[in-house]
């Protein structure tokens, strides 16, 4: 059950809005704005206070993530906010440390995970806090260890390798449902901060390549262009990343 524990307002910050708005506060991402206003959960990517038990108080619901979040307590009275497994619930007890058991919400480093665990929340580089598979109901598998390395399964299907220092939390992320949400209706998305999405072929021709032409029209020739008319289609525009991509042992699955 999700519930709102009073005494946890101190981790809440306003969450400013961007609109979509570069520093200039020109648009940089078209069809955003007009959201509803939100209070910022901080998060504990880092899981870094060590050997000290913690007890779950509340799992509650984040409008800032697709999952939930587990508000837990140390022995010394801190609270923090962490990213909510699938199982969780209030009264159960979670540990953070180089020695810990590897059950359920627990983080430690990968060298410490038995092979076939399901894990999130991993660390790229050891003590820069999770950076990978953070979103509803997604999850990583450990399937090697060797030479320092441990060789990971994403859920794209991508095999890639992690120092085994990097830290991990065991168990798949709350809210597996989440992709099977309906929105409903064009207010839903609003409250969201998604604007309207306009046709290019419904639009005039000084505002897109794709728009004019008398009656309904086609995009024309001789491929699909952006706003701006540059080719979209089959274009790739992901950037290589140079430390990163050498660590990709096979690519995800088409």
């Amino acid at each position: 059950m999700k519930q709102t524990v009073k005494k946890a307002k101190k981790l809440f910050t306003l969450l400013p809005k961007q609109s979509g708005r570069d520093v200039r506060g020109h648009v940089a991402v078209r069809h955003q704005g007009g959201r509803h206003k939100r209070m910022y959960r901080t998060i504990d990517w880092l899981r870094n206070k060590d050997g000290i038990t913690a007890t779950v108080l509340a799992v509650e619901y984040d409008p800032n993530r697709s999952a939930d979040v587990a508000l837990i307590s140390y022995l010394d009275g801190e609270k923090r906010y962490i990213i909510a497994p699938v199982g969780i619930k209030v009264g159960d007890k979670v540990i953070s440390g180089n020695h810990v058991e590897a059950v359920l919400g627990n983080t430690m480093p990968l060298s410490a995970i038995p092979v076939g665990t399901f894990v999130h929340n991993i660390e790229i580089k050891a003590g820069h806090g999770a950076q990978m598979i953070r979103s509803a109901g997604t999850f990583a598998t450990v399937l090697s260890k060797d030479a320092g390395k441990v060789q990971i399964k994403l859920p794209s299907g991508e095999t890639r390798l992690f120092p085994e220092e990097c830290r991990a939390t065991v168990g798949q992320i709350s809210n597996t449902e989440w992709k099977n949400r309906v929105i409903g209706k064009a207010g839903t998305s609003r409250h969201m901060g998604i604007r309207p999405t306009v046709r290019g072929v419904a639009q005039n021709p000084r505002s897109h390549p794709h728009g004019g032409g008398e009656g309904k029209s086609g995009i024309g020739m001789p491929s699909p262009k952006s706003p701006w008319g540059k080719p979209t289609l089959g274009n790739k525009t992901r950037k290589k990343k140079k430390y990163s991509d050498r660590f990709i042992l096979s690519r995800k699955k088409k």
